[in-house]
């Protein structure tokens, strides 16, 4: 008898249910997508390396599955952004109770519109610029200014950088991260450790661990220790953001030497490391958005370059240099960085 009455309700409702074509072709769209999105991946992962190991677009490289499925199976994949793009990356010297933090590490990241190479273009920390809203300081109390809450404030202390930065330099910042040394040791262990090489000796006022000058790997304590120094180095701060680029070319390729992007277990492992430490702004730029740009690259093989600076007064402030630095933002502004680079090669820095 019950297995008459449920026969029965079947063919009752059997009238109402809805077409299975229109789902499956929901569902071939979306597969499609994926097998592009994989595609693309592949195509372009030690490009992608280049933002994935340094934080940038972390926390959105895992959206919610639900609401993107939904999305991609009415929509199709937007087309990469064009034009040239700018990425803030700041290092923090440490996040205490006692004291907002300071950025130690300013660094732009150009993408040019050609899609050519990334350009790590360095801001000195002592520079001294105008900040919104507080008159003359060094570049990296902006993000203390920013920041100044307890606890402190990163988001904040980011956006009066970001604010900063634009101002000086005259380009729109895309989208940008907060990079603790907590958070830069644990990617770099997660990588296994990062080759880097010194163009001199370098003992730490820190920890007396001396680096040798030439090409070394070092672990996530030894290189948040090689990236604190300043004091005692020829050029002080500047030689510490001259490290900094070499350390973060050297994070790009050991990531892509371990083909971490095709890894899933080593992809999750470098997701989960920069944990809480890390904050991310799009700029309204989404940063998804952004990743579909890098397997555009020709070459993720970074130039180095800092803005031309002077020394003020005598003090340990810097200030633009007021012959090479209009014409440095000029280039920087119209996308012209490889010329400019290319016209003054003794401001390359090195990478490798």
């Amino acid at each position: 008898m019950i297995e008459d009455d449920v026969r029965a309700a079947f063919a009752q409702h059997e009238a109402l249910t809805p077409p299975t074509g229109p789902v499956r072709a929901a569902i071939d769209r979306l597969a499609a997508v994926r097998r592009r999105r994989r595609q693309r991946l592949r195509a372009g992962g030690v490009a992608l390396a280049l933002f994935g190991v340094l934080g940038v677009g972390i926390p959105q490289l895992t959206p919610d599955r639900a609401a993107e499925d939904a999305a991609m199976l009415n929509e199709p994949v937007p087309p990469a952004p064009a034009g040239a793009l700018n990425v803030l990356l700041l290092g923090l010297d440490a996040t205490s109770d006692q004291r907002p933090p300071l950025a130690d590490s300013v660094l732009l990241v150009h993408i040019p519109a050609d899609r050519s190479r990334p350009f790590l273009v360095s801001l000195p920390r002592d520079l001294q610029v105008a900040i919104p809203g507080h008159g003359r300081d060094k570049l990296n109390a902006a993000f203390a200014y920013g920041s100044r809450s307890d606890p402190p404030d990163l988001a904040r202390g980011y956006d009066l950088t970001r604010r900063t930065v634009a101002e000086l330099t005259g380009v729109r910042v895309d989208a940008g991260v907060v990079l603790t040394y907590p958070a830069l040791r644990r990617l770099t262990d997660t990588v296994d450790g990062v080759e880097v090489c010194l163009p001199r000796e370098i003992r730490s006022i820190h920890t007396s661990r001396v680096f040798p000058a030439g090409c070394q790997r070092l672990g996530g304590a030894a290189s948040v220790d090689l990236l604190r120094q300043r004091r005692g180095l020829p050029e002080g701060g500047l030689d510490r953001d001259r490290n900094a680029q070499l350390f973060a070319a050297g994070l790009v390729r050991r990531a892509a030497e371990q083909g971490v992007l095709t890894n899933p277990v080593r992809l999750s492992e470098l997701l989960r490391a920069g944990g809480a430490d890390l904050v991310v702004d799009d700029g309204g730029l989404p940063l998804l958005d952004l990743v579909r740009v890098l397997p555009q690259l020709k070459s993720v093989d970074p130039v180095g370059l800092s803005l031309p600076v002077k020394p003020l007064d005598g003090a340990r402030w810097v200030r633009p240099d007021p012959t090479a630095t209009p014409e440095f933002l000029a280039a920087l502004r119209e996308d012209r960085l490889a010329q400019w680079a290319a016209q003054h090669p003794g401001r390359v820095n090195r990478t490798r």
